[in-house]
């Protein structure tokens, strides 16, 4: 069942927080989100502008649309604002009474300034008693107890303790308020302290962390999940939107969270970024097929020497190439890829070599003018840092070998002059790793940034052009 989970809250016009990142996380997390505006927000990353609060009975209006037409599965409440405001929602909640209601109480600003004025702070103690789940912050938790701000885990542990008995309800205590490099969580209950660890994400990006956390934990609790199993992959999920942020680029203050991290890689955008790639290098690849070289290889007609120089500058290519290989391993982001790329390494030192000095002897070799332009080109950006790019730099290789060692496959006979070489381009195994170096590429273009984009697209082509010099060297003039 696809849990309907609905939000209660303000907005952020920039999408980071209220009832946008609600809805976002929900979607994330595979709910249909519904969302109630308590108040309108003029807000952005870098600050509230202006709040605009609706009449309260409009408030009711919306709440009864939705509960007299759909079957609500859980629900989220955020800003609330006014003890007017808490009274219209907690009488709806008596009338409707949703199986799941998680309460993110909304009371003190980042800058550590009291939302809500008094009467409006002991109507949200009051409506703590209706929900499931309450998900203060440290300075939230300590307004709800009446204490000081805890500065520990333990003091925050035994105010989490004090505010489920009072309310008879699960606390969520989040330790991000603290120092340290950990930011443990726990759902505190009456049956005890249920502790997810996690590590803390050094990032500024935190915009709508709270509010995205509490729908994500309604909705996976709306899939069935009891609370200690849900914080658990909630905090799976945010810890890699916290990773993710900075890609975003949305704003100038303290960004969102990328609540959409986990889909991106999967989303099938049509054409991918490599196959555009391909198809945008045609009149190269054209004149790789025309260039002298190439045929007399393909007909075995190829002058020995010139294969041989060939040969001897591929195999000083190919130490390089191992080197940047290493680099996109170390830089990959996830363990599948990074031994990817250390198996292509390991590759070329080995097996490709072993290939290229049955033919030619490579003491002494110097790199010529255009093995130097391809391997500089190629260091240049692994030095500059960006996974991303490096990875479409080193694509052409494999998928132009890869495309010619296809179309030479059983169109030569054994006794053929080169037959090793053109078997080993032809080779299906080298053939799946063109494709797994492809389907990365697309990856890593699918969460880039638009900049980013065009880097790739501009390393990708000047790396597809130095193949082309690369063939056409051995009989340059």
């Amino acid at each position: 069942m696809i849990p309907r989970v609905l939000s209660i809250a303000g907005t952020d016009p920039t999408g980071g927080a209220g009832i946008q990142a609600d809805l976002k996380s929900i979607a994330a997390l595979g709910g249909y989100g519904m969302a109630v505006v308590t108040a309108l927000v003029a807000q952005n990353t870098r600050g509230v502008r202006e709040v605009h609060v609706p009449p309260v009975a409009f408030l009711d209006a919306q709440l009864r649309a939705v509960s007299d037409d759909v079957e609500i599965d859980a629900v989220k409440i955020g800003m609330l604002g006014s003890a007017e405001v808490v009274a219209v929602v907690s009488a709806w909640l008596g009338a409707v009474r949703p199986p799941l209601v998680v309460l993110d109480p909304v009371m003190v600003a980042t800058s550590g300034d009291r939302l809500l004025d008094p009467d409006a702070e002991v109507a949200v103690r009051t409506l703590c008693h209706r929900a499931d789940l309450v998900t203060p912050n440290l300075p939230e938790l300590a307004v709800l107890v009446g204490e000081p701000v805890a500065g520990d885990w333990d003091t925050a542990v035994a105010q989490a303790r004090s505010l489920a008995a009072r309310a008879g309800t699960a606390v969520l205590l989040k330790g991000g308020h603290l120092a340290g490099p950990d930011s443990p969580d726990a759902v505190v209950d009456a049956t005890g302290v249920h502790l997810v660890p996690g590590r803390r994400v050094a990032t500024r990006h935190t915009h709508g962390t709270g509010c995205s956390l509490s729908s994500a934990l309604a909705t996976l609790a709306g899939h069935g999940l009891d609370w200690p199993a849900a914080l658990t992959r909630a905090k799976q999920w945010l810890t890699g939107a916290l990773d993710n942020a900075e890609a975003l680029h949305v704003g100038h203050g303290n960004g969102p969270i990328d609540h959409f991290h986990e889909l991106r890689p999967h989303l099938d955008l049509g054409a991918s970024w490599s196959a555009e790639r391909w198809a945008a290098t045609a009149a190269v690849r054209a004149d790789v097929d025309r260039c002298a070289f190439v045929r007399g290889l393909a007909s075995g007609d190829l002058d020995r020497a010139a294969f041989t120089w060939y040969l001897g500058q591929d195999l000083l290519y190919l130490r390089e190439y191992a080197r940047v290989l290493a680099r996109a391993a170390a830089l990959a982001p996830t363990a599948e890829e990074q031994r990817f790329w250390a198996a292509a390494s390991v590759s070329c030192l080995a097996e490709e070599a072993a290939l290229h000095e049955s033919h030619v002897d490579a003491t002494g070799l110097e790199p010529a003018p255009d093995t130097v332009a391809y391997t500089d080109h190629l260091h240049a950006v692994s030095a500059a840092g960006s996974y991303a790019v490096l990875v479409a730099a080193v694509l052409p290789c494999f998928v132009l070998y890869t495309d010619i060692g296809a179309r030479w496959r059983g169109t030569f006979d054994p006794d053929h002059a080169y037959a090793d070489w053109l078997t080993a381009y032809g080779d299906e195994v080298f053939a799946a790793s063109s494709a797994e170096a492809s389907r990365i590429a697309d990856a890593a273009a699918r969460s880039a940034s638009p900049s980013v984009r065009a880097a790739m697209s501009a390393a990708y082509a000047r790396s597809m052009r130095l193949e082309l010099a690369f063939f056409e060297a051995p009989l340059r003039g």
